[in-house]
């Protein structure tokens, strides 16, 4: 039990080294501050492994490196991070945790981008003119505009990134000796599965192209 307690941790700290490098690397502009990067999927995938929980611990770790490193948003950055992440990557974690089944795995993503971008929504009404210096008032006329579209793309993509790697991912994982066997469901269309997150994503990302241009 010790042994395994200590192979999760190892784990979970890869992941966020992980998840800051991909961080670091994958950072596009989009509009004001707001940035899109994909260190939600490496996160999300620890909370498939590990439940909820391992996304707490992996996104405060991530969020304080990008804090002490390369953050230009300071203590305002940190918060909207673990709160734009935990949003996202904990109900789907929770669901798939509970049944790993693809069809709770495409619910819970779907659920988190729903969360996400509502979330944020909110977040934004209230932090935003703090970090912006600019009166609430004008933030709240760039919610639906480009708050909430900017996070309903950003999940999305991550969601169709997260249903491709997953399975890699943690096979990888589970042959090095890093993460437990768990029974999961067994689905006879892997074929039309892969499809679906290839859909999913594409669409996704073609949205984030308009909305590129748009915004």
């Amino acid at each position: 039990m010790k042994d395994q307690r200590t192979k999760q941790m190892v784990t979970m700290g890869m992941m966020a080294a992980l998840a800051y490098i991909v961080m670091v690397f994958i950072r596009i502009p989009v509009v004001l501050f707001l940035k899109y990067e994909p260190k939600d999927v490496i996160i999300t995938i620890g909370g498939f492994i590990y439940g909820p929980v391992a996304c707490l611990l992996i996104s405060l770790l991530t969020s304080f490196l990008e804090l002490v490193t390369i953050s230009s948003t300071g203590l305002y950055g940190f918060l909207m991070n673990v709160v734009s992440t935990l949003a996202f990557t904990v109900p789907a974690a929770f669901l798939y945790h509970k049944s790993r089944t693809k069809r709770n795995a495409l619910l819970g993503l779907g659920l988190g981008v729903a969360s996400m971008a509502a979330i944020m929504v909110l977040w934004n009404y209230v932090i935003t003119p703090f970090y912006m210096g600019v009166p609430r008032e004008q933030v709240a006329g760039m919610l639906v505009p480009v708050f909430l579209p900017f996070n309903l793309v950003k999940g999305g993509i991550n969601a169709g990134i997260t249903l491709l790697l997953y399975k890699p991912i943690v096979t990888a994982l589970r042959k090095a000796g890093l993460a437990e066997k768990k029974e999961e469901g067994k689905g006879k269309f892997q074929f039309g599965f892969v499809i679906l997150s290839l859909a999913i994503l594409s669409s996704f990302v073609l949205w984030f192209l308009v909305m590129i241009k748009v915004l």
